[in-house]
């Protein structure tokens, strides 16, 4: 299944309205989710393009580290480092975030055998692992390959693979969601 990552940076960069890939995006089969990811908008461009994804799809809308939002979305998606802003003890931090959404998805990224082990202990819904290959968008990633399929297996939360992933790619379970960026704008007419 294809977990939708509509990052705000790469729509300017590509020069693709929000509307214009949330139209495209009805294109391909099977979208269960759809991560938000602003990391430099203010708090009303962020709520804007939430009320405007909702406009156009139908499924979980996840916001990625804005918990301010989360009346607006069906879950919440947070890094290792921003975890680590509500306490540094992981059981702690994700209580405290369980606390302000409820029942609502977390998800976590992580990179690694030793972090997927963490994970495995914390209140999450699932975790998303990369990167898998290497991206134009995220340079300062490290790529994982065949290394983060192993260690995908020791995850006890769906997984999420991330980085550089292709449509066509398949991986077997626990890894559920491929998750899709840049690849999300082939096909869109200029």
């Amino acid at each position: 299944m294809i977990y939708a990552l509509v990052d705000k940076e790469t729509l300017c960069t590509k020069e693709v309205s929000l509307s214009e890939l949330l139209q495209h995006l009805k294109t391909f089969p099977n979208i269960p989710l759809l991560q938000y990811r602003n990391k430099s908008g203010t708090m009303e461009e962020k709520k804007s393009d939430l009320l405007t994804i909702r406009k156009y799809y139908t499924g979980k809308l996840i916001i990625n580290d804005s918990i301010e939002l989360i009346d607006l979305v069906d879950g919440l998606h947070l890094g290792q480092e921003d975890l680590r802003t509500y306490s540094h003890d992981l059981q702690e931090a994700v209580s405290l975030v369980r606390q302000k959404i409820g029942a609502k998805l977390l998800g976590l990224s992580t990179h690694d055998k030793t972090e997927i082990s963490e994970a495995n202990t914390l209140d999450l819904d699932y975790i998303g692992l990369g990167a898998y290959r290497a991206t134009d968008t995220k340079c300062e990633a490290n790529v994982g390959g065949k290394t983060l399929l192993e260690a995908a297996k020791h995850s006890k939360h769906p997984v999420g693979i991330i980085g550089g992933v292709r449509m066509d790619d398949t991986f077997e379970a626990p890894i559920v969601y491929k998750v899709i960026g840049s690849g999300l704008y082939s096909g869109i007419e200029k």
